[in-house]
C-alpha cells in the first residue's frame, strides 16, 4: 500500500466512516482519492455501502492493532488559533443576509470562523496595519478586517455585483475603512498596481486561474517585503500542481513563509455551493450527498524578496480554462 492507502486504512481502523470524512482525513486529490477506493475495494480491503465506509476482515488484519484517532486540536478546529473574538459579533451580525453563490463564478465561502483564524494569524504576522487588496471576496473578508479598524486602507474587487454592493453598504451602514469595486481579473486596472502592501485571495485552482489571481494580487503590491495570503486545497490540486504553483511563485519573487493545513474550511451551512452539490463530479463519482464539512484548503503566505513580478500582465481572455480542468471534481458542471 502507499502512503494514501495507508491513510484511508488508519482512518477506518477505529471503525466506520462517511466517504467525506474520509476525504478529509486524507490529502490525495479528489480523482486520485477515487482511483484509491477503487484499489482498496479490488484488494477487498474495504466495503462501502450508502457512503459508508468500513474494513473487511482482511482490510482489519492489515490495519493491525493499533486504532488510529483524530490527533488535531478540538478547541481551534486544527488550527492551533483562536477567532478574533472581539469583531465576531459584529462580523456574523453583517453576514446574516449574504448573497448566496453562485454556479457561474465558481463561488464559495470560508466559514465564520475560518475568517476570524485567517484574521488573527495576519494580525500575528503583522500584516493589518498597511493597504490591504482582496481580489475576490466570496468570504467578505475585507468586512472582518475592517471591523479591527487597523488597516489603513482596504480595496476589494470582485466579478460579481451583487457581492460589491453588499461590502459598500456594509461599509456606509457601519463605518467601514472599505472600498469595492467591480473587477473582472482578466482584465488589467491600472489604479490598483504598486499600491499596497498586502494582498488576500482565494483563486481558482486551475493553472491559468491561479497563475492569473495570484499575478493581479502580485501586481497591486509595492515592492520587496510585502505579503500575500491564498488559500489552496489538496482537493482540487494535486501534489504536480503544487509543484507548478510553488515555481510560480518563486518565479514571481516571492518565498513561502507559511503553509497552515487544512486552515480554511466551507461549511455545508446550507447556503454555500453544496446546494448545488449535484453538479459536483465528485457526488456523481460517489452516488451519495455530502454529511461532513469535507472541503477545506491550505492557508498561504508568502513574501516579496525580490521586486514582485507579475506572470500575466495586461487584458486577458482565459475562458473556461479559468475554472475547470481535469482535477476540478469539487467544480460545478
Amino acid at each position: 500500500m502507499d502512503r494514501i492507502e495507508k491513510q484511508i486504512i488508519s482512518a477506518l481502523s477505529a471503525g466506520d466512516v462517511s466517504i467525506w470524512k474520509i476525504i478529509d482525513f486524507q490529502d490525495a486529490s479528489l480523482p486520485e482519492f477515487f482511483e484509491k477506493l477503487k484499489e482498496l475495494k479490488k484488494k477487498g480491503l474495504i466495503e462501502i455501502k450508502n457512503g459508508v465506509v468500513r474494513l473487511t476482515e482482511e482490510g482489519k488484519r492489515a490495519a493491525g492493532e493499533f486504532k488510529i484517532r483524530d490527533y488535531k486540536c478540538k478547541t481551534c478546529d486544527g488550527t492551533g488559533y483562536e477567532i478574533v473574538k472581539e469583531v465576531e459579533k459584529k462580523y456574523k451580525e453583517i453576514l446574516e443576509n449574504r448573497p448566496k453563490p453562485v454556479e457561474k463564478y465558481d463561488q464559495g465561502y470560508i466559514s465564520i470562523e475560518a475568517a476570524l483564524r485567517k484574521l488573527a494569524f495576519m494580525i500575528e504576522r503583522g500584516d493589518v496595519y498597511g493597504s490591504i487588496f482582496i481580489a475576490g471576496d466570496d468570504d467578505l473578508f475585507s468586512i472582518a478586517l475592517a471591523l479591527t479598524h487597523l488597516p489603513e486602507k482596504i480595496v476589494a474587487v470582485d466579478i460579481d455585483e451583487r457581492l460589491i454592493n453588499f461590502i459598500n453598504e456594509a461599509a456606509e451602514k457601519y463605518g467601514l475603512n472599505i472600498e469595492a469595486y467591480i473587477q473582472d481579473l482578466q482584465k488589467e486596472n491600472e489604479a490598483l498596481i504598486k499600491k499596497f502592501d498586502v494582498f488576500v485571495t482565494d483563486p481558482v485552482e486551475t493553472i491559468p486561474g491561479i497563475k492569473l489571481f495570484l499575478s493581479r494580487g502580485v501586481a497591486s503590491l509595492k515592492g520587496i517585503g510585502c505579503s500575500g495570503y491564498f488559500g489552496l486545497t489538496t482537493l482540487e490540486a494535486s501534489r504536480k500542481k503544487w509543484y507548478e504553483i510553488q515555481k510560480m511563485i518563486h518565479d514571481m519573487g516571492f518565498v513561502i513563509t507559511d503553509i497552515r493545513r487544512q486552515f480554511q474550511v466551507y461549511p455545508d451551512d446550507g447556503s454555500n455551493f453544496f446546494q448545488y452539490q449535484e453538479k459536483l463530479p465528485i457526488v456523481k463519482k460517489l452516488n451519495i450527498k455530502s454529511d461532513y464539512n469535507w472541503y477545506k484548503s491550505a492557508l498561504y503566505r508568502i513574501e516579496a524578496v525580490k521586486q514582485p513580478e507579475p506572470l500575466v500582465k495586461g487584458d486577458v481572455e482565459l475562458g473556461e480554462a479559468v475554472y475547470k480542468d481535469d482535477e476540478s471534481w469539487a467544480t460545478p458542471i
